[in-house]
């Protein structure tokens, strides 16, 4: 139910939208001055996305994927774009109908090697960076998921999902064999029989090396009955070259039968031309071990790793390894943040890491001799960071603001590379944020968000969209989101309240730990101390009009509401929320999580499953409710959203189901996004306005 900023925000967003770029269609063009309305989501949608920002060899250029939605095709596209470390020379590399991405510089600089599925599979291609035609690098019978390149050596990295033991070729003919069969079903032997949004085959995503100039793929684990990178969430940064380019260290879980409720993930090395099996570097730590990176010189190598067990939302803490033998070194031991990505600087004396922080994800530069962090960026979501010729390259989001690039220097302080959306921010007026901050579960300090209604009028008395978070081991953060996005509803002319209660990552490992064996207790008071503050705070927002809204455990907790603070709100909606906790044990795929959460499974603690339940207390609903579910989310089936509609329904409260059954634990399709946040929006007004 959880899972998967340099400095300050020094520029406003209306002086991003005076001087910087407006789109990829008109480059760096300056934003036009015009009439503006309030931000819909259609206007969050029509947002080009950047991500996975590369910064080159040299330190001069940067590699970039932006992703633009087509609302009348329903779906979107990737392109590959480039600009200079300086801010200059904006241009798109690629431009062809179908997908480019995953994009990485070759070490001399002078090309790039990307993913692409203009072949009508998704393969490497190459593009010169001078200009020129993309030129196609393997033909291999199956897509390719993930790439990276060696630094040294003449191999690329890609991932393919085969059946261990067989060869791509022989996993394309099964594939096609598979096809022509009349009987449909399957047998399974283990578990996941299903995991995220994808039933099992008995493929596994396995690492192949392939020769830069193309030719026959290899694959280094041919034996293991694992995925390299993790699945759903895992990517490139799970797989890493040596520094002379002999070797590969990558990231699997190979536990055999207690994979639905093991999270060992361990690093593995190999000889990049197979002539020996992989080797556990960190078979001693039975926690999570991730995210290799090698230093510069190539001496040593670092990773992040968990010290609990069957734990996913332990600290990630950074550690250091002498390569290719030496005694390990938590260089992040006696800081409390949970690193969330990393890179080494040039010289090797630090590393960069990013990490949740008091509702910021913050960037620091971490002392490798001393494990001493220094704040470069505090406010703002901060990602895709780098060392460059212009001092630091990073990409940040903010409530304000999608994802752009800046770049930062010492003494000289923070610039902003691109404006890609600068137009389309500057034409959607957004509401104001700021974070408060108040007294909840034991006299702890919690924080929160408050959003503007846009157009704010101290004057005037609004209607309050409470907005829960997911995870629950997760937050409501200084970001840019998609899917739960604040704007969306100050747009719509509602103050919105979020609050990170116990349990909510960002404000250290105790405070994070605090929800375990307590879903509706610690999390629950913080809810109704943090409404209560707020509206005493802000004597705009209008008490006697408040709607409580949340995902996957915010759609647990707005169950838990529904009978345990029933008086409060005028109105619900619970988005891929459990009714039934007990149950949902057995309908579910990642089993370490509730086992964790709930402190053991249903049959030896079942009292942990029920203690917390929002069946148990069905009896006391009275708010009208909206339901959402989707059918393709195996993480929280569909069955749990059924139960909660029939619940109310039978009770005699309003109520209305809307039903995706094409989406997962996420709504993902522009045309389901609008029809989502029209009907979310619309149940709002009918009980608020």
């Amino acid at each position: 139910m959880r899972r998967p900023s340099l400095f300050f925000i020094a520029i406003s967003i209306l002086t991003l939208g005076a001087f910087f770029a407006v789109s990829p269609a008109s480059a760096q063009a300056q934003a036009p001055s015009g009439e503006t309305h309030p931000l819909s989501v259609r206007d969050m949608l029509a947002m080009d996305r950047i991500s996975d920002s590369r910064v080159s060899p040299d330190g001069k250029w940067i590699l970039f994927n932006v992703w633009e939605t087509d609302l009348e095709a329903n779906r979107g596209r990737t392109d590959i774009w480039l600009i200079g470390t300086d801010g200059k020379g904006l241009r798109r590399l690629t431009s062809h109908p179908a997908a480019d991405y995953n994009a990485r510089w070759s070490p001399c600089g002078k090309c790039v090697f990307f993913l692409s599925t203009r072949s009508g599979s998704s393969q490497v291609w190459r593009i010169k960076v001078d200009g020129g035609e993309a030129e196609q690098v393997t033909k291999l019978p199956l897509d390719i998921g993930n790439l990276v390149v060696s630094a040294a050596g003449e191999f690329l990295a890609v991932t393919m999902e085969v059946f261990p033991g067989q060869s791509a070729e022989a996993t394309a003919e099964k594939l096609a064999a598979a096809e022509k069969r009349k009987a449909t079903g399957r047998l399974y032997e283990k578990l996941f029989v299903r995991h995220w949004d994808t039933w099992s085959d008995g493929r596994r995503s396995h690492v192949f090396v392939v020769p830069k100039k193309g030719g026959e793929a290899k694959d280094l684990m041919p034996a293991m009955d694992a995925d390299t990178p993790s699945k759903p969430f895992g990517g490139p940064e799970e797989i890493a070259f040596t520094t002379d380019g002999k070797g590969l260290v990558f990231t699997a879980r190979d536990v055999g039968q207690q994979e639905a409720w093991s999270t060992d993930f361990d690093l593995y090395y190999v000889p990049v031309d197979g002539s020996a099996p992989p080797r556990c570097l960190t078979e001693a730590n039975q926690a999570w071990d991730t995210t290799p990176v090698f230093s510069p010189d190539g001496k040593t190598l670092a990773y992040l790793a968990m010290a609990r067990p069957r734990y996913e939302a332990d600290r990630f803490r950074v550690v250091l390894k002498p390569w290719p033998e030496g005694q390990e070194r938590v260089l992040t031991e006696s800081w409390d943040y949970s690193v969330a990505s990393f890179c080494w600087t040039p010289d090797g004396t630090k590393i960069l890491a990013t990490a949740p922080n008091k509702g910021q994800t913050s960037l620091f530069a971490v002392d490798v001799a001393t494990g001493k962090a220094d704040t470069l960026v505090d406010q703002g979501t901060a990602n895709g960071f780098a060392p460059a010729e212009e001092g630091i390259i990073f990409e940040r989001h903010n409530l304000k603001s999608p994802v752009e690039i800046y770049s930062i220097r010492p003494g000289v302080g923070e610039k902003a590379i691109t404006g890609i959306n600068a137009a389309k921010v500057a034409a959607a007026r957004m509401g104001d944020y700021e974070q408060f901050s108040f007294k909840g579960w034991n006299n702890e300090t919690v924080y929160g968000y408050i959003v503007k209604p846009v157009d704010f009028d101290p004057a005037k008395k609004y209607p309050v969209a409470f907005l829960i978070h997911g995870g629950p081991q997760g937050s409501f953060g200084n970001d840019f989101h998609y899917r739960w996005n604040p704007q969306a509803y100050a747009g719509a002319g509602y103050a919105v309240v979020m609050v990170d209660f116990h349990g909510s990552t960002g404000y250290g490992q105790a405070f994070c730990d605090s929800i375990r064996g307590d879903w509706g207790g610690k999390p629950l008071e913080d809810l109704q101390k943090g409404l209560a503050a707020a509206l005493a705070k802000y004597p705009w927002m209008d008490g006697t009009r408040v709607g409580a809204l949340g995902a996957s455990f915010g759609g647990f907790m707005v169950n838990w509401i529904e009978g345990n603070w029933p008086d409060r709100f005028k109105c619900l909606i619970a988005h891929d929320g459990n009714i039934d906790e007990r149950a949902a044990y057995f309908e579910t795929e990642e089993l370490w999580f509730p086992e964790w959460d709930h402190m053991g499974t249903p049959w030896d603690n079942p009292q942990g499953y029920e203690k917390h339940n929002p069946v148990n207390f069905v009896k006391n609903w009275k708010t009208p409710m909206l339901v959402v579910h989707s059918g393709q989310d195996f993480r929280i089936v569909e069955s749990q959203g059924f139960g909660t509609f029939n619940a109310l329904q039978r009770r005699g409260i309003p109520s209305k189901f809307l039903y995706f059954p094409d989406e997962n634990h996420w709504v993902l399709k522009p045309a389901n996004s609008i029809l989502w946040h029209e009907t979310v929006i619309g149940w709002l007004d009918q009980w608020l306005k």
